[in-house]
């Protein structure tokens, strides 16, 4: 688990195959997770620039791996620890999609990005709602059938890969657990009923509530 606070900016120091070499201060031990742009890898070796991680092919296939080529810039977050403040919000490093950064306006006050989702995982995206992008949490703002809107304030910006990002950019996209659970569950329910004019009773909110 983590929760989508960038502990710092590493860089690709080489990728082949299905083996990914990070450069970074942090070092991981061997066997930890550890999220790259979102991506929860585990670490199978320590290097004197970092650590070295390896892809599954369900992993290549659902990110933007463009992002992962030699001295690409990239998000690190180490795993939770059980007494560990949480920040941010509850991510599992599990990509849901990729997105595309269709606009970017920055002002003085803030930065505003649009991310164009062709995927079902836009209707886990809540207004107002918690949502990861390239690991990093934040906060859904506006939203259409074509994307989602979020407001990015000068802290995160500076802080973050994002004051670097363009139009036509790819970026991994997490939904939220507990929405994509709660949507899920409901699905399931009003299928069960085999009716789409089934209507919610207590109890079902009730065994909804007590999955969770």
């Amino acid at each position: 688990m983590f929760s989508g606070l960038i502990r710092e900016i590493g860089k690709i120091h080489g990728y082949s195959g299905s083996k990914i070499q990070v450069a970074c201060i942090y070092k991981p031990d061997i066997g930890d997770s550890i999220a790259v742009n979102g991506v929860c890898l585990t670490a199978i070796s320590r290097e004197t620039f970092g650590f070295s991680a390896e892809l599954s092919m369900e992993s290549k296939k659902s990110i933007a791996l463009e992002r992962f080529i030699p001295q690409s810039r990239v998000h690190i977050e180490p795993a939770l620890q059980v007494n560990a403040r949480l920040d941010g919000h509850i991510v599992q490093g599990h990509i849901d999609c990729i997105g595309t950064i269709t606009q970017i306006i920055h002002t003085k006050e803030q930065s505003d990005f649009f991310i164009r989702l062709e995927n079902t995982a836009l209707d886990y995206v809540l207004p107002k709602g918690s949502v990861c992008v390239d690991g990093v949490s934040l906060t859904a703002g506006s939203k259409s059938v074509q994307g989602f809107g979020l407001t990015i304030i000068p802290h995160t910006l500076k802080n973050t890969l994002f004051k670097d990002y363009k139009v036509g950019m790819r970026v991994n996209i997490e939904t939220d657990m507990f929405v994509r659970n709660a949507f899920s569950a409901l699905k399931a329910l009003v299928e069960k009923k085999d009716s789409t004019q089934y209507r919610l009773k207590w109890r079902d909110i009730d065994h909804i509530q007590m999955q969770f």
